[in-house]
């Protein structure tokens, strides 16, 4: 870990936003100068990113940095909206102080029989936003969210008024239907309604991993990782033993992976 800062957290947080108001001046950096709010997105995303990844690497020294990776963006997006006109961080700030104290009213209210419990917390914070203006119950999730992590909120969001399984096998059972309701179609040669069927499968699969308090993204990337760490492990093994993986069979390959999957030394 980096070594504790002296300063305080308000003296550092001046300092980064003077920094950034630097870079940005005419006498600033010609690369910060040029960007756009809508320039910076990518590099905003990415940088969200690598947050996860620090996270679920149980890397806390990467994710010192990249915190202060991911802070510097929220600086340079207010920084530009100060530089329209439109507001400044400190606005951002007052704005979500606001809005945790007037959702956690279990916690900030006045109220002596405070509930602990995470339902009732859950339960709590949607009731506010609802009573906020927005029209619907699944309103407030970003359209650009990745699909699963979309699908998982919007559900979440639907249970809130008991639009829910009560258990894990009805959605299961739902699951297998999707896949039936796939299998039909696609075997009709029906382009199309297999495109919409296929993700009608992953929602209903969503569904069952969120019954089973799985974080579906998560779940995923876990998968994803140990694909690639065992290609990887695959590719290896030809090349140790002089053959040409690209010359190889199915059936070659799978005796390969076979051999990774249960060998102590590349399991994951």
């Amino acid at each position: 870990m980096a070594e504790e800062l002296k300063s305080s957290p308000e003296s550092e947080l001046r300092r980064l936003i003077d920094i950034v108001a630097r870079l940005r001046s005419p006498a600033g950096c010609p690369w910060d100068i040029e960007q756009t709010p809508e320039s910076m997105i990518s590099y905003l995303l990415e940088e969200a990113y690598e947050v996860v990844e620090s996270i679920e690497d149980g890397n806390q020294e990467e994710l010192l940095a990249e915190l202060g990776d991911l802070l510097l963006h929220i600086v340079m997006q207010a920084q530009m909206a100060e530089e329209q006109n439109q507001f400044v961080l400190r606005d951002s700030i007052y704005s979500i102080n606001e809005k945790l104290i007037r959702r956690h009213p279990h916690v900030f209210g006045d109220d002596n029989s405070r509930s602990k419990r995470m339902e009732d917390a859950k339960d709590n914070w949607e009731k506010v936003k609802k009573s906020e203006g927005r029209k619907s119950w699944i309103d407030g999730v970003p359209k650009n969210l990745s699909g699963l992590i979309r699908a998982q909120r919007i559900q979440e969001k639907a249970s809130n008024v008991g639009f829910d399984w009560d258990n894990v096998d009805p959605a299961l059972a739902k699951a297998h239907e999707e896949i039936n309701e796939l299998l039909e179609v696609w075997q009709e040669g029906n382009i199309e309604r297999s495109r919409e069927e296929f993700g009608d499968v992953l929602f209903s699969l969503v569904n069952v991993g969120r019954l089973m308090k799985i974080d579906c993204e998560s779940s995923l990337r876990l998968a994803i990782d140990k694909f690639d760490a065992r290609f990887r492990a695959l590719e290896i093994v030809f090349e140790d033993e002089g053959r040409d993986i690209e010359a190889a069979s199915l059936e070659e390959m799978d005796e390969v992976w076979d051999r990774i999957k249960h060998s102590t030394h590349f399991r994951k």
